[in-house]
């Protein structure tokens, strides 16, 4: 397989799977952020994650249509004005959905599961009915198109770029939110001791619905993302939910740095056995390489301490 490749060659394509390695990274990082705040403060198992990422990507989607018919002039600016609308549609959906369904769910985790996956359900039929079953794309800006050439052989596409960096700030974003503001210590607080949290004055019922809304505007910024090395369809948010799972879980269901580290791991290692063996083969290695890690430390990767 490798002989008629020059070594030289070789690297490139080495360098060419670890980009793709990383576009894979920052969707997974986007999307198990919202997870990672719902599942690991708040124990609820969002089956229907994907769809909400899928809420953004059709915002983006109808976005991008409207400046291109009405605002032609404007449109090299329309992608962050749909990431703020894709992230305010999804989060207030969340907070919709927290209000009317999850906060009767708490402590029951498989309750959860099951509502949720219902509720994934009814959402893609929803979005079938009004988004219609076919496929869509968005149109990129100018300066969204093309590749730079860091070498000769190598090149690197200027989408790929800028999610790799949408990614670091958002991250960067939910870290200080979570770790340096007032709103993160009463979450932390209402996660370590609910009892306590409340006794003290906070709350808890408005950081529960705050919090899943945030989940879920995260994860419809993802689906922002998601609309520049994919097509949109009612049911493509479930090609990445198992994934994120596995992201969450794996790195420590309460830990940032878990699920970056996590993310991380599993789409270098998921991206560079797609260049030896098929893809479907490449996610059957990548989960049983999870499954045997977890075996062996089934409290993921990163733990988080507490005082008891």
């Amino acid at each position: 397989m490798f002989a008629d490749y020059s070594l030289a060659e070789l690297g490139s394509i080495f360098v060419m799977q670890g980009f793709a390695g990383l576009i894979l990274f920052s969707v997974f990082v986007l999307m198990a952020l919202g997870l990672a705040i719902i599942f690991g403060q708040m124990g609820v198992i969002n089956m229907a994650h994907g769809e909400f990422m899928i809420l953004g990507a059709y915002v983006t989607y109808f976005t991008s249509q409207f400046f291109l018919h009405f605002l032609p002039s404007l449109f090299n600016i329309y992608f962050f004005v749909a990431m703020i609308l894709a992230f305010f549609a999804s989060g207030a959906l969340g907070m919709a959905v927290e209000w009317l369904m999850i906060r009767r769910l708490y402590k029951r985790p498989l309750d959860t599961l099951l509502a949720t996956w219902g509720l994934s359900l009814i959402l893609q039929q929803v979005y079938r009915s009004v988004f219609g079953p076919r496929e869509v794309g968005v149109e990129l800006p100018n300066w969204m198109m093309g590749s730079l050439a860091l070498t000769d052989t190598i090149e690197v596409q200027i989408n790929g770029l800028f999610v790799m960096g949408l990614t670091i700030a958002i991250t960067i974003a939910v870290a200080l939110l979570m770790y340096k503001s007032a709103w993160g210590k009463q979450v932390r607080a209402v996660v370590q001791n609910r009892v306590m949290a409340g006794a003290v004055g906070i709350n808890t019922e408005q950081i529960d619905r705050n919090t899943f809304g945030l989940g879920c505007g995260i994860a419809g910024v993802a689906g922002s993302a998601f609309t520049m090395i994919g097509s949109t369809g009612p049911t493509s948010g479930q090609l990445y939910i198992v994934d994120t799972f596995l992201v969450v879980v794996f790195g420590g269901a309460q830990s940032l740095l878990g699920t970056i580290a996590s993310a991380f791991t599993i789409s270098q290692a998921q991206s560079t056995m797609e260049f030896f063996l098929s893809g479907s083969m490449a996610k059957v290695l990548t989960l049983l390489g999870v499954v045997i890690i977890l075996m062996l430390r089934p409290q993921g990767l990163f733990v988080i301490k507490v005082r008891r």
